[in-house]
């Protein structure tokens, strides 16, 4: 008798997380916290979604799980992956699975209800993820974003931002309007070709000054057009990112955060060492005090505020 859910095939040209990432040279403070990832699946046990705009390979928590124990991270933040929509079971899964060593931060719909929010806030979620990448999802009507936002707020929450840079003018007033703190992701993702201090750039960083903002200084693999790229043993990798994640470390000390992206979805260049990545973050947190704030202290007091490390 056929299988009634077969398993999806991955996209075409999927390229798979790193199986075997090198030992970083740089070890992380103790307590530190990978404030980026995410977990696919195992898609026998949690299905991606029917409207997804990928089908990657396999990437559960007890991957991550050995992930963090090689890399010296303690602790985590996991975020939904568009390849499961609103059906955040897999990524609180690997929440509840840690311990307490985890956070979430989920994707949701306008029509969630109370019991709902508060369901996966006990689960360990703080957050909720807007996507305005156009490729990466259909249209988000700002209508419906802003319900959303409204129905967090009183738990606390965040919103995490996930946009490119040249959509920022005509979504920041919306984003400065919503009533939570925001997190944005990858930078806003610059154009690192562009001057570090030209216009586009300083745009982003007026924005992040001038509202209650954290940036997440990570993927310089998705943002490197030169390269070098962190595989084969390269530790001077993404050397055209290194100026725009300095100057946002220098600027915002007190509100940056770091995350592998493990395990990297949609890239098609290149996959890189997990552990040369965080051989990358010496780099741009050039001192042992921005190495600790964007590390330990900043992911703790936004996710797990009043404990310690």
């Amino acid at each position: 008798m056929s299988d009634p859910h077969p398993l999806a095939a991955k996209t075409p040209g999927w390229l798979d997380w790193c199986p075997n990432p090198s030992v970083p040279a740089f070890r992380p403070p103790p307590g530190a916290v990978d404030a980026h990832c995410h977990v696919f699946g195992p898609q026998a046990d949690f299905p991606f979604a029917p409207e997804r705009k990928y089908t990657p390979c396999d990437a559960g928590r007890r991957q991550l799980s050995a992930l963090h124990d090689r890399l010296g991270f303690a602790r985590s933040v996991v975020v939904q992956a568009t390849c499961h929509g609103a059906d955040n079971s897999a990524m609180v899964d690997a929440v509840r699975a840690s311990g307490g060593r985890a956070r979430g931060v989920a994707t949701v719909r306008p029509d969630i209800t109370e019991r709902e929010l508060r369901e996966l806030d006990a689960a360990g979620v703080r957050g909720v993820r807007f996507n305005f990448v156009r490729r990466l999802v259909d249209a988000s009507p700002r209508d419906d974003l802003a319900v959303i936002a409204k129905k967090i707020a009183p738990l606390g929450w965040h919103i995490v931002l996930y946009f490119e840079s040249a959509d920022l003018p005509d979504l920041e007033d919306f984003f400065a309007a919503l009533p939570a703190p925001l997190v944005i992701d990858h930078m806003g993702r610059p154009d690192v070709t562009r001057p570090v201090d030209g216009p586009e750039f300083r745009r982003f960083l007026r924005f992040v000054e001038a509202n209650d903002v954290w940036v997440k200084v990570t993927c310089p693999e998705r943002l490197s057009a030169s390269g070098p790229w962190a595989v084969d043993g390269e530790r001077h990798a993404y050397t055209d990112v290194v100026p725009f994640a300095r100057r946002v470390v220098e600027e915002f000390c007190d509100r940056v955060l770091w995350g592998t992206d493990w395990p990297h979805p949609n890239l098609t260049g290149h996959m890189p060492d997990d552990g040369l990545l965080v051989d990358h973050i010496p780099l741009f947190a050039v001192t042992a005090d921005q190495r600790r704030r964007l590390l330990v202290d900043n992911p703790m007091r936004l996710y797990w505020p009043g404990e310690t490390p």
